[in-house]
């Protein structure tokens, strides 16, 4: 077992044991501390998208994150249609580039990365614990229940969001009791309709690091629509700040 696990049950432990009444901001703390990387990143992601209108989709690609800046750089690998095309951010910039016309286009953090509903954000080191807070009821405080997720014992809690950018406005999070970790979120717009279900369905330990190696995102506003993410290959090798350039991205789509 490894030494973060140790810890968190340890915490989990001591908390029962002399009946200490468990805080949101704690449990998102240990969530960040278990998932945060504190490395390089490199990694191959395979994105299915299941849509009504337009049927499946496989799309595979090459992600990059260098640790320091939180910059990363996506290659797209499949399908043909995408191959060669990749994302690039550094600071504030990102750009989208296209293979065949061979131009980056500056766009929005916001906007979708090769047509799925992902964007930067998903792609981003930002913590939860900074980007949500507890939602606090009519008497200011924060409600935390307990309740099983098939056969798991999980808390369950309710989140708004603490800083602008944030892709929605209220979360819901089921997480596991012994470890803290996220099995699902429910993901809510201002208006209070639900948007989004996510299920992390399997985990992987990376440099005592938990990493959510498949998940599957539930589009709830179009019905019918889905789509899984598995991440392979990952490597913590230190990257060359060169990655990191639209010269290195135009040359690597050749």
């Amino acid at each position: 077992m490894k030494r973060i696990t140790i810890i968190g049950t340890l915490i989990l432990a001591c908390s029962f044991s002399f009946g200490i009444e468990v805080k949101i901001n704690n449990i998102l703390d240990a969530l960040d501390e278990q998932l945060s990387m504190k490395s390089d990143i490199t990694a191959k992601v395979s994105v299915t998208q299941q849509k009504v209108s337009q049927g499946n989709k496989f799309m595979e690609m090459i992600y990059y994150r260098r640790d320091v800046d939180d910059a990363f750089l996506i290659l797209m690998t499949a399908p043909e249609a995408e191959k060669g095309n990749g994302y690039l951010k550094i600071g504030d910039n990102f750009w989208m580039y296209r293979r065949n016309t061979r131009t980056f286009q500056h766009i929005n953090r916001d906007e979708s990365i090769a047509g799925t509903d992902a964007n930067a954000e998903d792609f981003e080191k930002r913590k939860l614990s900074e980007l949500y807070k507890p939602l606090l009821n009519k008497n200011n405080q924060e409600t935390i229940s307990e309740e099983k997720l098939g056969e798991i014992a999980v808390y369950k809690f309710n989140l708004v969001g603490a800083v602008k950018d944030v892709k929605y406005p209220s979360k819901t999070y089921w997480v596991r009791k012994d470890s803290y970790l996220p099995l699902k979120d429910q993901s809510f717009s201002l208006a209070g309709t639900l948007m989004n279900t996510s299920y992390y369905l399997k985990y992987t330990i990376v440099d005592s690091k938990y990493v959510c190696v498949k998940s599957m995102y539930i589009d709830e506003f179009e019905k019918g629509n889905k789509t899984v993410v598995e991440i392979s290959g990952i490597s913590t090798k230190k990257l060359e700040d060169s990655i990191f350039t639209k010269a290195y991205l135009e040359n690597l789509s050749k």
